[in-house]
């Protein structure tokens, strides 16, 4: 078996530990993005005083609405990408001879085709954690006993078919330029940088972030609309397209809507690409060490010197 299931299972390790570590953030960001009416007195000003309501109307467990269902998705989306961006990258190595890394035109295809994988396999996925975090568009979300996961995949199903589960699916797939920058940005820098030193955890800490940051900034807006159209909306609230999106956002909101909750979701992105990424550089030994004693792979065997 290659290692394209070690970097699978170590991706998904990564990113489950990245999600528990930085969820509050997620659910904060995703409540501001999906919020159209800042006059109001429950509406959430910024990412502290929306930190400060959820606590207090909601208690600690607010912060943690749809984590079950955030877990396992980034967990099928990490393992789904990493294993399809390796095999990729393992047919362009080969081709072009061992050692020789991926180019960058390679790597930004190699991630658009992993993105695009994952995006039709855990859309439905996300569609039902938003709703969960948002607390909107979920039949029971105002009592005390919240609905599951499968309750609200099975409650959308019932109610707008299939496409409910895919609802803002075109926005996701244009947003499979993120992971594209993300990792574009990673690997070459990866690649300088190891020219002059061993990198170490630290190091692809650091590298982690500074992928995500450029990555989340520069399709943040895509990320709210994406985030809108998820959440089930009526009448003239429902964006029929992402262009009609973007027009309803700025006539209702200026352009400071389509970058509501940055502050918050960049935060936590950076955060999460930083854990992940250190997180699976650590796992992944762990993960080969598995296969091999479940007989899945042969051990590797050292290189010994003359």
């Amino acid at each position: 078996m290659s290692d394209n299931v070690a970097h699978a299972l170590s991706g998904a390790g990564g990113g489950i530990v990245s999600m528990v570590l930085t969820y509050p953030l997620v659910s904060i960001s995703s409540r501001l993005q999906v919020q159209k009416n800042n006059a109001t007195k429950d509406a959430y000003k910024n990412t502290l005083d929306a930190f400060v309501k959820i606590l207090a109307k909601e208690g600690p467990k607010g912060l943690y609405s749809g984590l079950s269902s955030g877990i396992f998705g980034i967990a099928v989306t990490n393992g789904v990408y990493y294993y399809c961006y390796e095999a990729v990258r393992a047919i362009f190595e080969k081709a072009k001879g061992k050692g020789k890394p991926m180019s960058t035109g390679e790597s930004m295809l190699a991630g658009a085709l992993a993105g695009s994988a994952v995006v039709f396999a855990t859309h439905p996925i996300w569609t039902v954690n938003t709703r969960l975090t948002v607390r909107k568009g979920v039949e029971g979300s105002d009592k005390t006993v919240k609905p599951s996961a499968f309750a609200v995949a099975a409650q959308i199903l019932k109610n707008e078919g299939l496409p409910g589960l895919y609802a803002g699916v075109r926005a996701a797939l244009i947003l499979v330029i993120n992971p594209i920058i993300q990792y574009t940005v990673f690997e070459q820098v990866k690649i300088k940088v190891s020219k002059y030193k061993q990198l170490g955890n630290m190091d692809f800490f650091l590298l982690g972030a500074l992928s995500k940051l450029c990555a989340t900034a520069i399709t943040y807006p895509y990320i709210v609309i994406k985030s809108r159209m998820q959440v089930s909306q009526q009448n003239e609230e429902k964006y029929t397209s992402i262009y009609d999106g973007f027009k309803k956002i700025i006539a209702s909101e200026g352009i400071a809507g389509l970058y509501k909750g940055i502050s918050s979701k960049i935060v936590q992105s950076v955060l999460t690409a930083a854990f992940l990424f250190l997180a699976k550089e650590v796992l992944f030994d762990w993960s080969v060490w598995v296969l091999v004693l479940l007989g899945a792979r042969k051990p590797r065997i050292a290189a010994v010197k003359a």
